[in-house]
């Protein structure tokens, strides 16, 4: 008898290494289809990798501290989201969780239901001792799927968040669903990026194929590389952190019974959502840690994890018809999360643009957005390799993967390689486009090539030049022209963001294709009268040399005209400023605050903006950004060009020191030529720099 239990214990133990083995040669096969040889390497040695079992960075709560009473930070009036915990057992997980939630909150009002599926520990006598908690009590085991549904039934938000038990969510994982659900348009569900506790990718939503096979994107890679830090739309997110309004889910008539007690029911659920006329949406600025398999295992052949291959047939029969369109098991991930995408744009800058910098980076981020509500996919590449990690995720925001290092050590071997999935590249900038050009043209020829000028560097040469009478600014503009028009012959179309370049280039370049882009800005209105403000104000970095021409010319020759009539004006400058600068002109009447993240106080304190600039081209983000605001401009001829502004109308225009003195003293003390000018400034951006308007040129381009 002994020697016969001893066999049989042998056999089972020989037939569960054989399922393992022929489950991760399956994987492998399957890797190889969709990361190809490179990608399954590297993930074979992510395996081998040594690793901690817990990421000190997440903040992740021990699972065997004693328990102790706490309160959830719930709004039980008006909830807007109800966050649904369905549990079997596991309460140490489970009290982890809520800790979580307690910890973290979210701005959004929420509420917490607990859905106690006749769970065999503690969890019936531990969680009624936790403040705030509503608890929804199964008698026998249901299962995920009718304790889900019971759970939404319950529910008092106008949102359900589905989360495990085996979840710890982080600061603003909740709020950041909401912006999603708020920000995409006919968005149904939103999901987070999952991660291990040891700090490794779980989940940056999934994809299914063509034979109901899924797969979840980024499964083991790194968390912080940048392929995941984008918000896209995905054919499923895992049920494990999932957000979508109620009265939706009621419509689609929750998760399907059919997939009792779990598996598929999440990927079933975007099905019918999608059917429904909605978007899935990967949110990867709500980030949740995952204990995957903790209450379910991972072997398929036994528990309730052998429902994930039931019903996975199931899910095909259900879906036989809709599955005909989606792409076989084999096909590489990339290229499967094309097909939401109406083509893919690479743009090319020198630097990864930050609005707060400039008015170019404002611009940019703009067109970003633009492009994101358009389908587009978009990817974008700073010539310098950097990216702050800010910065990656607010394009990611915007729907923008960004290509930097360490992911992408070298942009010309990137394009080698990808070069040919490209439709539409962007050049930002004559230094930028004179690198890449022809290198595009070799390894992308299939691709619209776009080039934006910002502005026309040698007009601004040129002008530079005759303000200091140099002859060897002159050379530079000189060159700079013959360089620049040669980049706008070789692209297939070219940027310009002001009418007067558009019919500089009419005459200097007749047979290119010049289009109108101008600068893009939300009309925020004005937020405070007359009467509650005080001072100047000038946005810009020296960084730009107009501007720091500009701050030296105002300083020196029109304040000291301004303190006779006004001692008490102040100039506040807005914007990078090296350290020689600050000690040659900060003083009493003047103070350089740096770069500032946020205008809006100074827009909505100051009385006037001034905009001295004595030479320069393009359109000027400063004058347009204080008349978003409603803050009257006072400025040269130089800096109102190409705006289709009119003196006394929209904006004050003077060119010398006395001129310009005597302009700021009338505008600061007469509130009636304020208003007049703050009403026709705020016009003048509706009418000229919205992003509908700049939406109209990126179609017409891009059609």
């Amino acid at each position: 008898m002994r020697g016969q239990q001893h066999g049989r214990n042998l056999a089972a133990m020989l037939g569960w290494r054989v399922r393992r083995w022929r489950q991760t040669l399956q994987r492998l096969r399957l890797s190889l289809g969709q990361r190809g040889w490179h990608g399954t390497v590297a993930r074979i040695a992510q395996e081998f990798r040594r690793r901690p079992e817990r990421d000190d960075t997440l903040p992740i709560a021990p699972l065997d501290t004693p328990f102790a009473p706490f309160a959830l930070p719930v709004d039980a009036t008006a909830p807007r989201v109800s966050v649904v915990i369905p549990v079997h057992g596991k309460c140490a997980h489970t009290v982890a969780c809520l800790r979580s939630l307690a910890r973290h909150g979210a701005e959004a009002p929420f509420e917490v239901i607990v859905v106690d599926d006749a769970s065999p520990d503690d969890t019936a006598s531990i969680l009624p001792q936790i403040d705030g908690l509503r608890i929804v009590t199964h008698a026998q085991n249901k299962g995920f799927v009718d304790s889900c549904n019971d759970g939404a039934e319950a529910a008092r938000g106008d949102f359900l968040l589905f989360l495990n038990n085996d979840t710890q969510v982080t600061p603003g994982w909740l709020d950041a669903m909401l912006a999603c659900m708020r920000e995409e348009p006919e968005c149904g569900i939103v999901g987070s990026r999952l991660v291990y506790p040891d700090g490794r990718l779980q989940e940056a939503g999934g994809l299914v194929f063509a034979d109901g096979s899924c797969h979840n994107i980024g499964r083991f890679e790194s968390r912080d590389d940048p392929r995941f830090r984008y918000r896209r739309e995905v054919d499923y997110v895992s049920g494990a952190s999932l957000l979508i309004p109620r009265a939706l889910f009621t419509q689609v008539g929750g998760f399907a019974r059919d997939y009792a007690p779990a598996y598929y029911e999440d990927t079933d659920l975007a099905f019918a959502v999608r059917a429904a006329g909605r978007r899935v949406v990967y949110e990867p600025a709500s980030l949740v840690v995952h204990f995957e398999g903790v209450t379910a295992g991972t072997d398929t052949e036994s528990g309730i994890k052998r429902y994930q291959v039931r019903n996975r047939e199931r899910f095909v029969q259900r879906h036989r018809e809709a599955l005909q369109d989606f792409p076989t098991a084999h096909t590489r991930v990339d290229a499967a999360l094309r097909r939401y995408a109406r083509g893919r744009m690479l743009v090319i800058d020198a630097m990864t643009p930050d609005p707060a910098r400039d008015s170019g980076s404002l611009r940019l981020t703009a067109v970003f957005g633009l492009l994101h509500t358009m389908g587009w996919q978009t990817l974008f590449a700073p010539d310098d390799g950097h990216a702050a990690a800010d910065r990656i995720d607010a394009l990611g925001a915007l729907g923008v993967q960004v290509l930097c290092r360490p992911w992408v050590r070298r942009l010309p071997e990137w394009l080698q390689r990808h070069g040919a999935e490209l439709d539409a590249i962007m050049l930002c900038r004559a230094g930028t486009a004179a690198t890449y050009l022809p290198l595009l043209r070799r390894v992308a020829p299939q691709a619209k090539v776009l080039f934006d000028t910002v502005d026309l560097h040698f007009l601004r040469e040129e002008r530079a030049a005759a303000v200091a009478g140099s002859a060897g600014l002159q050379r530079q503009a000189e060159a700079s022209r013959r360089r620049e028009l040669g980049l706008i012959a070789s692209s297939d179309v070219t940027f310009v963001v002001s009418p007067v370049e558009r019919a500089l280039l009419a005459d200097a370049a007749p047979q290119a294709r010049v289009e109108l882009l101008s600068n893009i800005h939300d009309v925020h209105g004005r937020r405070s009268d007359f009467a509650a403000r005080r001072d100047l104000v000038f946005l810009g970095g020296f960084g730009h040399p107009p501007n720091a021409d500009a701050v030296r010319w105002f300083v020196r020759e029109i304040l000291p005209r301004l303190q006779r009539h006004n001692p008490a004006l102040h100039l506040h400058v807005l914007g990078d400023a090296p350290e020689d600068a600050r000690r040659e002109l900060s003083g009493p009447q003047v103070t350089l605050h740096g770069r500032v993240d946020n205008l809006s106080p100074f827009m909505d304190r100051c009385r006037l903006s001034i905009a001295p600039l004595r030479f320069g081209a393009g359109v000027k983000g400063k004058v347009n950004m204080a008349m978003s605001y409603g803050l009257p401009v006072v400025a040269t001829p130089i800096a109102a060009e190409g705006m289709q502004l009119r003196d006394g109308v929209d904006v004050s225009i003077a060119e010398d020191a006395e001129a310009f003195a005597a302009a700021v003293l009338a505008l600061y003390d007469d509130e009636a030529l304020w208003l007049r000018l703050s009403d026709g400034g705020l016009e003048n951006v509706r009418r000229h720099f919205s992003p509908e308007a700049a939406a109209e040129t990126l179609r017409r381009v891009l059609n």
